[in-house]
């Protein structure tokens, strides 16, 4: 398996993910992403640096960025701590929101043991709340797409808040969603953007299955 990259420099390495994969390495799992980049950034005289800056589901494809310096992983740590990235994602369901367009708002708990997302209405103990903001930007077959800007980054947010409007992504199981390709959902990362370095980074959602038609 390659990698699919989008961008190159000194500083830093963005690639296009493929669904299925976890990001960082793991003693029982080959390949991952991190592994997939470890080899593209071999050095015969010393081993390359790679710094894990954010990840996506197991599940998610599309826009993720490593850190070829220390420093350079400190600084984009930084300014994810500042919200200074934006993502982008693109989404699939069966089921269309009663609204074209508009804001989710849930209280999130993370069951560790069961690694899933519980979403409430209301703030809970122990709940973080989580905020998106979606609109419909068309059918694709029989199904709708719906572009998606997160404006919290918490555990399966897009997943668990759309399945608890009715809308479970397509493929996402266990949050409803039906089966199609295995440990795979209809969950694109379509862009991300870095406003202090006036950078854009796009993601083909073609590496993702349920985005071909």
């Amino acid at each position: 398996m390659e990698l699919s990259i989008i961008h190159e420099d000194n500083k830093i390495l963005v690639v296009n993910k493929t669904p299925g994969l976890i990001v960082e390495k793991n003693p029982f799992e080959t390949p991952t992403i991190e592994t997939l980049v470890e080899k593209h950034l071999y050095n015969e005289k010393k081993k390359a640096f790679i710094g894990v800056i954010h990840r996506l589901d197991r599940v998610t494809s599309g826009v993720i960025v490593f850190a070829k310096k220390k420093s350079i992983l400190k600084l984009w740590n930084e300014y994810f701590r500042e919200k200074q990235i934006k993502k982008t994602y693109i989404a699939l369901t069966e089921n269309v929101l009663p609204k074209e367009s508009g804001t989710l708002k849930h209280w999130l708990f993370k069951d560790q043991k069961n690694k899933i997302a519980i979403s409430h209405p209301f703030k809970k103990k122990d709940t973080k709340l989580c905020i998106l903001e979606y609109k419909l930007i068309g059918k694709f077959g029989k199904y709708f797409k719906y572009e998606i800007n997160p404006l919290t980054g918490k555990f399966h947010q897009i997943r668990v808040q759309f399945s608890s409007v009715g809308a479970p992504l397509l493929g996402d199981i266990k949050y409803g969603g039906s089966d199609k390709f295995t440990r795979q959902v209809a969950l694109h990362s379509s862009s991300l953007s870095c406003d202090k370095e006036n950078l854009n980074f796009q993601a083909s959602e073609l590496i993702n299955p349920y985005f071909v038609e």
